[in-house]
């Protein structure tokens, strides 16, 4: 495929870039997915909800990595803030609402490596593994540039490039950022005890830990911490740090091994003030970050890129601009209320763990008795969570586009 040949141009070869990159080809779009490939070393997983894997396996990926991933059919929330007022557990079970699982966790490099795989045996699709240095649209086309000194033009551009987009910055959408006194660190590890694929969620004046399980005896941990702390657990060793952890887990997997790679993410959230404009469609952290709770960051992404997907398709067989106007304001249309209410609703859960505030922290607990206690609320919770009403692209509801 020549560069003249491209009718679409996906910047950031993360896992919402090689998505969406996937879709619009396989959907007929021309497309060039340009960036660099993510770290090597990202030890991070992803908890991917049902509807994110109904759309993988409806790409094409998911038989690539499925033998990889680890089911997850209970979720249990458990307050640990050793509060006056506290929450009881809440258990969600997934078949509570006809599921047989909420979704699967799997390590992100398994993810990339599936989703590479799939774009590699796509027609439609080529691969450009080098830095782009700029964006710049036009009236009928936005031009890339490249480190290699090529340029790349299409008329759309799907800006995956992630919180620092060059993408965004182009298109002239701003951010509206805010930081918490807050860092979260990511490791997994192997226990002594089954998972019994359930992921368990302590609530700690800190923030979250989060046990997600992964294949076999091993768990992904997700551990928002102040930074003082995060700071004095960086300086364990492997052993000191499988203590800590094995204490703060209350043991309920056993005896705890680290494996090799410590992320430490310090924690905001953002909103972009526009989805889209100028050409350019902004999917994943480009146009949204939020804390790692809930399992909401990547399947927000997963479904800006099956979005854009949908309406870019839908557009070139009609016969239509796919980068005009009219897309991208019906894809900022689209992604306007799924995003925000996931925005909000992880930004107040977090807020309610790090007030001392006692109405606040006697509100949350509230609510989690009622989840507890009232069965249909909780069914209703549960079925938003996992596939949201207000949003649910054709990917997502296993159509092919």
């Amino acid at each position: 495929m020549s560069d003249k040949d491209a009718s679409a141009i996906v910047v950031g070869g993360g896992p919402a870039g090689l998505t969406a990159a996937i879709t619009l080809a396989a959907g007929g779009i021309a497309t060039v997915l340009a960036g660099k490939r993510p770290s090597p070393g990202d030890n991070r997983t992803t908890a991917l909800l049902a509807g994110s894997v109904t759309a993988l396996a409806t790409l094409g990926v998911w038989q690539f990595c499925a033998d990889r991933a680890a089911a997850f059919s209970v979720m249990r929330i458990v307050d640990d803030t050793g509060r006056l007022w506290r929450a009881p557990e809440v258990k969600f079970e997934a078949q509570e609402i006809g599921l047989d699982v909420f979704g699967y966790n799997i390590e992100n490099r398994n993810l990339v490596a599936a989703l590479e795989g799939r774009a590699r045996a796509l027609a439609k699709l080529r691969l450009i593994e080098d830095e782009v240095l700029n964006v710049e649209p036009g009236e009928s086309a936005a031009v890339v540039a490249l480190k290699n000194g090529k340029t790349v033009s299409a008329p759309l551009v799907v800006g995956a490039d992630g919180r620092r987009s060059l993408c965004r910055d182009a298109a002239g959408i701003t951010m509206e950022e805010h930081s918490y006194p807050q860092v979260a660190l990511t490791v997994c590890f192997t226990h002594s005890r089954p998972h019994h694929n359930t992921s368990t969620e302590f609530h700690t004046p800190s923030g979250p830990f989060t046990l997600v399980p992964l294949p076999g005896r091993r768990s992904s941990l997700v551990w928002v911490l102040d930074p003082i702390d995060a700071d004095a657990l960086a300086a364990f060793d492997d052993d000191a740090l499988s203590i800590e952890i094995e204490r703060a887990s209350h043991s309920i997997l056993g005896k705890i091994e680290v494996e090799p790679g410590r992320g430490y993410f310090p924690l905001n959230r953002a909103s972009a003030s526009r989805y889209a404009a100028n050409r350019i469609a902004l999917i994943g952290e480009a146009a949204h970050i939020i804390p790692p709770i809930g399992a909401q960051g990547l399947n927000l992404g997963l479904r800006d890129a099956a979005s854009i997907g949908e309406l870019a398709i839908a557009a070139q067989r009609g016969g239509r601009d796919i980068g005009g106007i009219n897309v991208l304001a019906a894809y900022d249309k689209m992604r306007r209320a799924d995003i925000s209410s996931r925005v909000l609703a992880v930004d107040l859960l977090n807020r309610t763990l790090l007030t001392d505030f006692l109405p606040v922290q006697g509100a949350r607990g509230l609510g989690l008795y009622l989840l507890d206690r009232i069965g249909p609320l909780r069914r209703a919770l549960m079925r938003e969570g996992v596939a949201p009403t207000a949003s649910q692209p054709r990917l997502m509801r296993g159509e092919t586009l």
